[in-house]
């Protein structure tokens, strides 16, 4: 049960500098892109590689990896429907936290769970939340694993695995679709670049 917060005596706090302080410095909007797909559908390299051309252009960035996050922050959860809607709750309480400061959160998680993802862009203002599906057959996503991840999972030694022991729910209409196997990880990274200049977030 969720106890609300006057209950629990928390109040927000706000403090002297706004949103729009944050955003002139930075000069630029804050927003969350959120990459979702398969594991090893290139949603952290092509994270990152967003990110650099957008640090390029002095821009303020963050990229939240899925594995990076689970060494820490969500060290504590396992791979269950209730752990990955946790764990996805936690970082999108943080991404909402580094969009008010004015950054561009960039995330990949394989999110596999429409819900989950519904409920982290609720938590984002309008139009500063961009769903970016990363598009890409299984078979391929496995061809690409370094890790032998998949063949740990086929093989039953990995439990709760996304696209073979544990469902994934891609979305039905994110506001970017890459087909991350037809087109090259620059040229990926150079479309969303295109997308966030074109709804204002970047000049």
């Amino acid at each position: 049960m969720v106890i609300p917060s006057e209950k629990r005596n928390i109040f927000q706090v706000k403090g002297e500098v706004s949103l729009d302080d944050r955003e002139r410095l930075h000069g630029h909007k804050g927003a969350a892109i959120w990459f979702t797909g398969l594991s090893a559908s290139g949603k952290s390299t092509c994270a990152h590689r967003l990110e650099k051309i957008l640090h390029d252009m002095g821009c303020s960035t963050y990229v939240f990896d899925g594995d990076n996050v689970r060494m820490g922050l969500c060290s504590d959860l396992g791979f269950t429907e209730d752990d990955r809607t946790e764990n996805i709750r936690r970082i999108g309480e943080m991404v909402k936290l580094f969009v008010d400061a004015g950054i561009i959160a960039i995330t990949a998680f394989i999110s596999p769970y429409r819900k989950d993802r519904r409920k982290v862009r609720s938590l984002i203002d309008e139009g500063r939340f961009v769903e970016v599906h990363m598009d890409c057959p299984l078979d391929v996503c496995a061809e690409r694993d370094k890790k032998g991840i998949y063949e740990k999972a086929r093989a039953g030694i990995i439990n709760n695995f996304t696209g073979i022991s544990s469902p994934y729910e891609a979305p039905e209409s994110p506001e970017l679709l890459i087909r991350s196997h037809t087109l090259d990880v620059g040229k990926a990274a150079l479309r969303i670049t295109g997308y966030l200049k074109e709804k204002g977030i970047i000049c």
